[in-house]
């Protein structure tokens, strides 16, 4: 792995121990409102899916280490095992299918976009049925305090990483610098 690719690993992944733990907790669900998505769609998509999934294990590593790297400035296996546990394990499906999608169609915004859709659906059906088995509630019932308040910021940090990818792609163009 070249040094230029190591260092962006380490970026985006200190981008995500960064803004993680700065999250706002909703009334109506154990699980808080977070920027870690929008930076996982991000990276994902510049960095591509083997990169991304290389940066969501070092911060699942740091945060499993005790590291308060984790929403609410939390960490350990208490974390893993709580009810945001499965969004957490969801964050490698949403890094996987983002820059998947952006390896394999980098001239289509469509695609890329349905990259993300897919993968925000994996996280968010492994999330609410962690969420459920956790509560003893149903599917449904998790997936109303889990999945259904997120909805509209999901979408807007989706429209703003799908937005702001290719400037950064074409930026990086211009200065004759690339993520690999």
């Amino acid at each position: 792995m070249k040094t230029k690719s190591i260092t962006f690993i380490g970026l985006f992944t200190a981008m995500l121990c960064i803004a993680a733990p700065f999250s706002i907790p909703i009334p109506v669900s154990p699980v808080p409102l977070s920027l870690a998505t929008f930076i996982i769609y991000l990276y994902s998509n510049l960095l591509g899916y083997k990169k991304a999934l290389l940066c969501c294990l070092i911060y699942f590593l740091i945060g499993l280490a005790g590291v308060p790297v984790f929403s609410g400035f939390s960490s350990g296996i208490s974390k893993l095992l709580g009810p945001t546990g499965g969004y957490l394990i969801g964050y490698f499906f949403l890094a996987f299918f983002t820059g998947f999608f952006a390896d394999k169609f980098p001239h289509s915004i469509i695609l890329q976009l349905l990259g993300m859709v897919i993968g925000s659906a994996f996280l968010q059906c492994l999330g609410t049925l962690w969420l459920s088995a956790l509560t003893h509630t149903t599917f449904l019932q998790a997936a109303f305090s889990g999945v259904i308040p997120f909805l509209p910021g999901d979408i807007i940090k989706i429209a703003i990483a799908i937005t702001l990818a290719p400037l950064i792609k074409k930026y990086m163009a211009k200065t004759q610098l690339s993520f690999e």
